[in-house]
């Protein structure tokens, strides 16, 4: 863990996390503004651990593919407002409770989405599986990685400028 680390700031230096979702909730936090993100009930003390300058990678389901970093700009908080849905038939009440303030930093369009398999075979993270079962580096929905391992995904999806906006 990083707790004992600083910036060059001073403050405690950030963390870096994955976030793994469906399609249909990558569209709930666009047409937010990539403003806010919920994490689920189960992954409390992950979304606690969260601070502001933290970086945030998507990773979408299905596609296999990362969509977009964010910024944390806020400690964690509880809301049960519904925004985000689970696709898990026994967790059909999950809301995603524990949310965070984000700003984002890439958005990738949907067209554009960059493929995870390659960026995952780099990753100090996902060394941890054999190399042919590396999607299971994204079974659940909030993962913490190294430094190494976020630059790895925003410099992929920087990568792809000509296609991608950045919301201000």
């Amino acid at each position: 863990m990083n707790t004992d680390q600083t910036s060059p700031r001073g403050g405690p230096s950030p963390r870096y996390w994955v976030l793994v979702g469906s399609p249909d909730n990558i569209a709930r936090t666009t047409a937010l503004g990539f403003s806010l993100q919920g994490i689920k009930s189960r992954h409390r003390k992950k979304a606690e651990r969260m601070a502001p300058g933290d970086g945030i990678a998507y990773y979408i389901t299905g596609h296999k593919a990362f969509a977009a970093t964010v910024t944390v700009s806020s400690e964690c908080f509880e809301d049960h407002t519904p925004i985000w849905q689970s696709l898990n038939p026994k967790r059909p009440d999950e809301d995603y409770p524990y949310r965070v303030r984000i700003e984002p930093d890439i958005i990738a369009l949907a067209v554009c989405w960059v493929p995870a398999e390659p960026i995952a075979r780099q990753m100090t993270y996902a060394r941890k599986w054999p190399a042919e079962h590396w999607t299971l580096a994204f079974q659940g929905n909030l993962h913490e990685v190294d430094a190494g391992d976020f630059k790895l995904i925003r410099e992929a999806l920087a990568a792809t400028t000509d296609d991608l906006r950045t919301i201000d």
